[in-house]
């Protein structure tokens, strides 16, 4: 019987016999007869506690068999329901530890499945840019390229580097949001040094499609980081530049209440295609509107900066045409 063949279980069963002969033996040599008794009630005694035993040992089988099949993978097994007791106690924190391991595996999964998107993404974002750099070295190193030319070929090998070097920047940044290591500041931002520090970059490329920035910002603040916040702003402003005709204006105005503070930019574009809305904020989506040159990264490094710092950011179509972008920094999270 293999319940016999638990060495505790022998070990048990020797001491119980031993008791049990010792006890009949003085019974035996102190009352005669009465020693009987006493073998009697030692032998049902000890039929009483090697049969509870052997149902405790039956559930501790039962439950390793369950401890089994949960190793070995199965998603299908649910623990039997045990009385109140040792067993029951037992039971109960293998089961919240399997649901725990189970959770753990399936985000690793899906850590793993991200992971291996997010690497075929950058893989095909970068491909175009490198491709176009290595025509462009090429043309470069042939002999009947005129000064002229390769100025100008120059200039775009500069202009894809310079891509290159944002995206991975970006990359980085968002890495370390995902990873928790990302130090975010907590003091008071003036919104007007904010719209200033973010737009100060793209000065340049909107005077040259001959687009106007309004900023119609008073003396708002909230408590935030101002280079990572510039960050975020500046890569909406982009997005707005970028989807905004030549001579197209892109404002921005702020307001400040006792429960938030928020910035608002418009532009004059097209807007936003309604089947776009859902996912604008997703990394790596582009839009249907997306130009060429665009990573699908810029509003989601945007997103996850807001969001990192207890805010909100939503992007809408305006009533009289253009995009609306919406950021909002709570004065405190509830």
């Amino acid at each position: 019987m293999e319940f016999f063949r638990n060495p505790e279980i022998r070990r048990e069963l020797a001491l119980f016999a031993a008791l049990m002969a010792a006890f009949a033996a003085a019974g035996f040599l102190a009352f005669g007869a009465a020693g009987w008794l006493v073998l009697g009630a030692g032998l049902a005694l000890s039929a009483t506690h090697f049969a509870a035993a052997a149902v405790r040992y039956r559930r501790i089988r039962t439950l390793s068999r369950d401890i089994d099949a949960v190793l070995h993978g199965s998603d299908a097994v649910r623990f039997g329901d045990l009385q109140e007791g040792e067993l029951a106690v037992l039971q109960s924190e293998i089961q919240k530890m399997t649901i725990r391991l189970r959770d753990a595996a399936d985000n690793l999964q899906k850590e793993k499945t991200f992971l291996t998107d997010s690497i075929a993404d950058i893989s095909h974002q970068l491909r175009t840019p490198l491709t176009s750099i290595n025509l462009i070295v090429t043309m470069l190193a042939a002999d009947a390229v005129s000064d002229a030319r390769r100025m100008e070929l120059t200039r775009e090998l500069k202009m894809l580097l310079g891509r290159i070097d944002w995206m991975v920047e970006s990359l980085l940044k968002m890495s370390k949001i995902d990873a928790g290591t990302a130090l975010f500041q907590r003091g008071t931002v003036q919104v007007s040094a904010l719209v200033r520090a973010a737009a100060e970059p793209l000065a340049v490329p909107i005077d040259v499609r001959g687009q106007r920035l309004v900023c119609e910002i008073g003396a708002e603040t909230f408590c935030g980081d101002l280079a990572w916040t510039t960050e975020a702003v500046g890569n909406i402003l982009k997005n707005c530049m970028e989807h905004t005709p030549e001579g197209g204006t892109i404002t921005v105005t702020a307001c400040e209440t006792a429960i938030f503070t928020e910035l608002t930019v418009r532009d004059t574009g097209s807007g936003i295609d309604p089947d776009d809305l859902p996912h604008l904020f997703e990394r790596f989506y582009k839009g249907k509107n997306a130009s060429d040159t665009s990573f699908g990264i810029g509003l989601a490094l945007a997103r996850m900066i807001v969001t990192a710092q207890g805010g909100a950011i939503k992007a809408a179509n305006a009533p009289g045409g253009g995009a609306v972008f919406t950021v909002r920094f709570y004065k405190s999270t509830v």
